[in-house]
């Protein structure tokens, strides 16, 4: 099949259920979402050995992770500075994995490097709106 159905999973078609890419697109995503819990697991018992708290903290982290997406999505467009916080703050994490070893920084650190990176972003892009643009427009 190579039409597009809408919104359909499943169309009926000589008298045959046949799938959509619509579909097709669906079983992908679910199953980067489970390789991405499995391949998780052994990150999470290399932290603790407590079966509940690896598999619950997978879920949750699934769960969570798409709505996080969607919402991450909604209010990139709104700030016009926070795709360079967001990038300032992946190559903190980045350096503060690489150099733990020999320069240790506290979760209390960064997460207030964090949240100051996030802050003067923000306020940056509210001071500095884009041109020709309604801040107050969704």
């Amino acid at each position: 099949m190579q039409d597009y159905e809408g919104q359909q999973f499943l169309v009926r078609e000589s008298g045959r259920w046949k799938a959509t890419p619509l579909f097709l697109a669906l079983v992908a995503v679910e199953a980067m979402d489970i390789i991405f819990a499995v391949d998780s697991v052994p990150a999470v018992l290399a932290i603790t050995r407590d079966t509940f708290i690896v598999y619950s903290s997978n879920v949750f982290a699934i769960l969570g992770l798409r709505a996080l997406y969607f919402a991450l999505a909604d209010i990139l467009p709104r700030f016009r500075f926070l795709h360079q916080g967001l990038a300032a703050i992946i190559i903190f994490v980045g350096t503060k994995m690489i150099a733990s070893e020999h320069f240790p920084i506290s979760a209390v650190t960064s997460l207030i490097v964090i949240a100051i990176v996030l802050g003067v972003t923000i306020a940056a892009s509210l001071v500095f709106p884009r041109r020709g643009v309604n801040p107050k427009a969704p």
